[in-house]
This record gives C-alpha cells, structure tokens and sequence, in this order.
C-alpha cells in the first residue's frame, strides 16, 4: 500500500468518526530531518566531539582547490 492509499484511507476513517484530518504524506519530513540532524549534533557534543554545522563540509569539498600535480 502506498502513502498516498493510506492517506486516503485514513481521511475517509476520519471524515466517517468527525475525527481531524490527518496531515498530508511528507508534510512533517523536514522536520523530522532536522531533528535527526539536531540529535546527530547533540549526540557529537555528549561524546565530547564538536558539533559542526551541517554545511561546513559541503563548504569545504567546494571551496578545496585541488593540488598542484594532482590529476
């Protein structure tokens, strides 16, 4: 069964029970991303790790100039 057939079903059960509506499929996904990313960067500062920004090694690999004699 897909989301979106559960997501129907679902609407359905609540119209018939005058429950609320259930959110849309993928509504809530970049929240639940950021709060993964929040507990990886908290887990990080427990173990005595820094807790770097996430865009940090992104920036690096794409300001890295390659090395001279490097193919």
């Amino acid at each position: 069964m897909t989301a979106i057939e559960q997501y129907l079903i679902d609407t359905y059960r609540a119209a018939q029970h005058a429950s609320p509506m259930p959110p849309l499929p993928g509504e809530h996904d970049m929240a639940a991303f950021r709060a993964a990313r929040a507990h990886v960067r908290f887990r990080a500062v427990l173990d005595g790790r820094p807790a770097r920004h996430p865009w940090t090694a992104a920036l690096r690999r794409l300001l890295r100039r390659p090395r001279p004699g490097a193919c």
